[in-house]
């Protein structure tokens, strides 16, 4: 479900985009998922290539493709502006290189207190 236009390589990177898929379960309960999907380069997909006579300059190529990753929050609340917002924050994090643990800053979320339905945010 969080690639519905199907997995596919691209030669140019694309926008993030982000949508909300209900999903219900066998007790008729509904599952938010919450996706952010975005595309990531991807620099090496058949291996390194030996050029005669050429010594590698120790410089990353540029990327020929991007492959697209999603970023998936599940929730039994339906709170898609909160959820799209805390996945742009991991989605930074991830993409900028910044030094703070994805394992500490999804474990902060998870922590977060959700207000009552109806109640302030």
């Amino acid at each position: 479900f969080c690639q519905p236009g199907g997995w596919q390589l691209s030669k140019e990177r694309k926008q993030p985009t982000f949508f909300v898929v209900v999903l219900t379960d066998i007790d008729s309960e509904r599952h938010y998922c919450s996706c952010l999907t975005f595309y990531e380069a991807e620099i090496n997909l058949q291996g390194p290539k030996e050029i005669e006579g050429e010594e590698e300059s120790g410089l990353i190529p540029p990327a020929e493709v991007f492959a697209p990753k999603s970023l998936v929050l599940v929730s039994r609340l339906d709170y898609p502006e909160i959820f799209r917002a805390c996945l742009g924050l991991i989605y930074t994090v991830y993409v900028d290189s910044l030094n703070v643990s994805l394992e500490t800053l999804i474990a902060n979320l998870c922590s977060c207190l959700v207000p009552a339905s109806g109640g302030s945010q």
